[in-house]
């Protein structure tokens, strides 16, 4: 459906989307939807259930973020639906079987955040083994100055061995720059492949036990819920380190704190976390420990990026009736 509106002499016509929450992570994205399209604000309806069932005849396309989605009762409520664009590389919070079913297109925006995600996974890992967020907190609080207490010695980088759990986009990305580092790549992915130099490992435990640092950068969802379990934690042991910019959901995220807290597993860099954002409170006590506030793909060029990816989507949807970057 299209709402009509005038400029000067000019009759133009905007189509509509409903959007399920603000694009926030790039300023402009809002405005620019806005400009472009009759939007419908889902976020700012007070009552949800009525602003649904008011414009659900109208709505062909939503628009949505990875945070957001759109979920099966999202899906049922909106009959004439045809189109879901994300802004956002994962897709756990869309109902894609119900989606399937009714042959609604489904985009998100691969590949234009792969770099920056793949940067902040070896921020993490660098600051992890070097132990630089403590040593900034050693500075700023005087103690070298003061000569109060003393870093211990970090872990070497170069010429250990990287794992990686998930070797798509993402994790080729975080493979490449294993390989500036000297390191020995493993992988493990539901099956092996057969275009890449890094050494298969069919089983999560062997990789954990083969791996100094062990990356994650796998889809979240039901399928890997808690996929990095206790043994799995164990098994990287005391001197390993665990990486984690996929979803928070991978981990078995109280079985960390313990590991963790106990000295059984090294340490951690985590831009994601399994409520939140709300973060254990022993993580934020432990130096052993990297945190960040889910922020991977968050530089202004990846989120512009982004933005026109979205935008893209919604325009050939409209002009062409498909998407640029379907996931189905």
């Amino acid at each position: 459906m299209n709402a009509t509106y005038h400029s000067g002499s000019n009759t133009m016509t905007k189509p509509l989307i409903l959007q399920i929450g603000s694009f926030n992570g790039h300023a402009p994205a809002d405005g620019e939807l806005a400009e472009r399209y009759e939007v419908l604000e889902y976020w700012k309806a007070t009552d949800k259930v009525a602003f649904l069932r008011e414009h659900a005849n109208r709505i062909e396309v939503v628009a949505t973020t990875a945070n957001f989605g759109c979920g099966t009762e999202m899906i049922a409520a909106l009959p004439k639906l045809r189109a879901i664009c994300t802004w956002g590389v994962g897709y756990d919070k869309i109902d894609l079987e119900s989606a399937a079913t009714r042959k609604i297109l489904v985009s998100n925006t691969p590949d234009v955040l792969n770099d920056c995600v793949a940067d902040i996974a070896w921020g993490l890992l660098l600051a992890c083994a070097r132990d630089i967020g403590w040593g900034d907190r050693f500075v700023r609080e005087n103690h070298w100055e003061n000569k109060t207490g003393h870093l211990p010695l970090g872990a070497r980088v170069s010429g250990k061995k990287l794992g990686i759990v998930g070797l798509g986009r993402i994790g080729e990305a975080i493979a490449r720059r294993g390989l500036g580092f000297d390191m020995q790549v493993s992988y493990h992915n539901r099956n092996a492949r057969a275009d890449v130099p890094y050494t298969y490992q069919a089983s999560l435990l062997e990789l954990a036990r083969d791996s100094d640092f062990m990356v994650l950068a796998t889809v979240g969802g039901a399928s890997t819920k808690h996929l990095i379990n206790e043994e799995i934690m164990r098994a990287l042991g005391p001197e390993g380190r665990l990486i984690n910019i996929a979803r928070g959901s991978v981990i078995d995220e109280p079985a960390m704190v313990r590991l963790l807290v106990s000295g059984e597993l090294g340490g951690a860099g985590l831009d994601v976390f399994e409520d939140e954002p709300k973060v254990p409170d022993q993580l934020k006590t432990l130096n052993s420990v990297v945190l960040m506030p889910h922020v991977a793909s968050a530089t202004h060029e990846t989120r512009r990026a982004m933005t026109d990816c979205v935008l893209e989507n919604l325009h050939s949807f409209f002009t062409q009736g498909k998407i640029v970057t379907p996931i189905i």
